[in-house]
């Protein structure tokens, strides 16, 4: 049996099922929302690339290198991005939650939190990870902000780590979460969607 085998995980308000064409459109739609692909300090497909890219992750997935999902926002039943398990370590139960981006409409609200929540979840407490981890730009601080909001800590800067597509050189963070790190990561998730929640209440009755 594979170690890591296609799941849907559901939370209240986002829903990550496994990526499949059949999102294709609605993924190209997000992509749009805010033209994402030009930026210069991550990785996302234009709408011209993004059935190779689907296609692609589906391979990955076959080799048992990748578990891709595509992140469905409950209230419009619509793909509003990608995330995924990637450099798969079955042997030594370790993965990376990374290759994520989401259309700019739902960016810096509480579905990054509800997302990274439910997939820390199945990793430690499905796959008993040991470790998982985050990777990102040195020079992408929103992200470098997000992880750190999460509660992973910084293991250390790989320096000339990769060459981009731009042709400049990419110093990548790289950031964890150990198993005995999970219990108080998993209660401070849950404070920061219930703060969330709370003025998202707020706001709406203010309306």
């Amino acid at each position: 049996m594979t170690w890591l085998t296609p799941v849907t995980l559901h939370s209240t308000t986002v829903t990550l099922e496994p990526l499949s064409l059949a999102r294709h459109d609605q993924l190209v739609e997000a992509t749009c929302d805010g033209e994402l692909w030009k930026l210069w300090y991550t990785f996302v497909p234009s709408p011209e690339a993004m059935r190779g890219e689907i296609e692609k992750r589906l391979v990955q997935q076959s080799q048992g290198s990748m578990l891709p999902f595509a992140v469905i926002d409950r209230t419009t039943d619509r793909a509003v991005g990608i995330t995924t398990f990637m450099n798969v370590d079955a042997e030594s139960r370790r993965v990376e939650i990374g290759s994520t981006w989401y259309r700019r409409s739902v960016q810096r609200t509480s579905l990054n939190t509800e997302c990274k929540l439910l997939l820390l979840r199945h990793a430690f407490e499905v796959l008993d990870c040991i470790a998982v981890e985050f990777r990102t730009h040195f020079f992408n601080h929103a992200s470098r902000r997000a992880i750190e909001r999460l509660g992973a800590r910084l293991d250390g800067i790989l320096r000339n780590h990769r060459l981009s597509s731009n042709g400049t050189l990419r110093d990548t963070c790289v950031y964890s979460i150990i198993g005995s790190e999970w219990a108080t990561v998993r209660t401070h998730l849950a404070h920061l969607l219930a703060k969330d929640r709370q003025l998202a209440t707020r706001d709406a009755g203010t309306r």
